[in-house]
């Protein structure tokens, strides 16, 4: 398995002491921690987008220019691009600059985003989310593998001898797609032959295994190579301690503070992909996405979750609200003590040197997988799930 570390940028006061992170002390953090992700050996670094609440991913592009010029070998990532909201031709032209700057180190994560404050704020019609996303993508598509691109479609205006600059470094970077609530997003992946990254962050897990199988169903019908079906994971959070009641303890309050954030919206555990689904933290634990717990468990949980997806890519994210050094400390306890243990015990191809889309520059391979890796992936019941079993 593929390990990445995404970043949002949420910036609320802190739900027991209501103290702020400085805008500016926030986003340093974000680039020290994709330095530091580098030098621990995580393979992706993502920074999400969002451009409502207290959030500070605004501007994407921005952050992973800033990543780009302190670091070499890590593969950069979005999570997501919001491209419903965005116009394909700039999106084109910021993302060709990011994978530029970065030699090559770009793949990004598209999705319609779940705040739905966007939409307004930005003068677009929440109602036509999913006709902008569908739209932009395949313009998106077109103008990074073509030049002098003449184009018509519903919600821009049309393009004629249009070549956007500067060019991707090495040919089109790969487009995954971020999948969370609806089966829009992995139709469309799977159409165009594209994989997909589960939110996997709110709900219990069976709410984003239907959609998995579903991705998988589809990219098979429509006649793509199945072990290029690439599929990524979230987490709702990633909380280690030595035991597991110390890091239940950690995620206690800032879980009941985002269920009351979400209250405070008029979101309750119904407002599917909006709010936790988890009444108590000690349910959220047992039944939730979240790795909340020693080493051992948190490495048992992701494997236990691979047997639900099958995942490549496992994307954690560790809360800003902890003590940066208690944050770090939880980065290193992570990769030296749950990455090893679920590397060995699911393999992956994705990003190497027989994976053909991966990102040019993407220097932090471990090497081939061979063919007889002790893998393979089989319906485990009569749903159509995947296991990853070893032999």
């Amino acid at each position: 398995m593929r390990f990445q570390l995404l970043d949002i940028v949420f910036n609320p006061p802190h739900p027991v002491t209501g103290a702020a992170v400085p805008p500016a002390d926030r986003l340093a953090r974000v680039v020290e921690h994709a330095v530091l992700a580098e030098e621990l050996g995580f393979d992706s670094f993502a920074v999400g987008e969002r451009h409502a609440g207290d959030v500070l991913s605004s501007a994407p592009t921005v952050i992973l220019g800033a990543i780009a010029a302190r670091t070499s070998r890590i593969l950069l990532s979005t999570g997501v691009t919001v491209l419903s909201l965005l116009d394909p031709v700039r999106a084109a032209e910021d993302l060709a600059t990011v994978d530029q700057l970065s030699r090559g180190r770009l793949e990004i994560v598209i999705g319609k985003g779940n705040e739905v404050l966007q939409y307004p704020l930005l003068g677009l019609d929440l109602d036509k989310q999913y006709e902008y996303l569908e739209e932009n993508h395949g313009l998106l598509r077109l103008l990074l593998a073509r030049e002098d691109v003449t184009w018509s479609g519903r919600h821009r205006a049309p393009l004629e001898h249009a070549t956007t600059l500067p060019r991707p470094f090495a040919g089109p970077f790969r487009v995954w797609h971020g999948s969370a609530t609806s089966r829009f997003a992995v139709e469309l992946a799977a159409r165009h032959g594209e994989p997909i990254v589960s939110a996997n962050a709110l709900q219990p897990r069976e709410a984003y295994r239907v959609l998995v199988d579903h991705y998988r169903e589809r990219y098979a019908a429509h006649g793509h190579d199945p072990a290029r079906a690439f599929v990524g994971a979230g987490s709702g959070g990633l909380y280690l301690a030595d035991t597991d009641a110390e890091a239940v303890a950690q995620y206690r309050p800032i879980y009941e503070g985002q269920v009351a954030a979400a209250a405070r919206r008029g979101y309750g555990p119904d407002a599917v992909g909006r709010a936790p689904a988890f009444a108590t933290v000690e349910d959220a634990v047992e039944r939730g996405p979240a790795l909340v717990g020693t080493p051992e468990r948190v490495a048992a949980k992701i494997l236990d979750y691979h047997v639900s997806f099958g995942h490549d890519l496992q994307s954690v994210s560790v809360n800003h609200l902890l003590d940066p050094a208690h944050q770090e400390d939880v980065l290193r306890r992570f990769v030296e003590e749950v990455v090893p243990v679920v590397r060995a015990a699911a393999p992956t191809r994705l990003w190497g040197p027989d994976d053909a889309g991966r990102a040019a520059g993407f220097t932090a391979g471990t090497g081939p997988v061979p063919a007889d890796a002790g893998f393979e992936r089989r319906s485990v019941d009569g749903t159509g799930g995947l296991a990853s079993i070893a032999r």
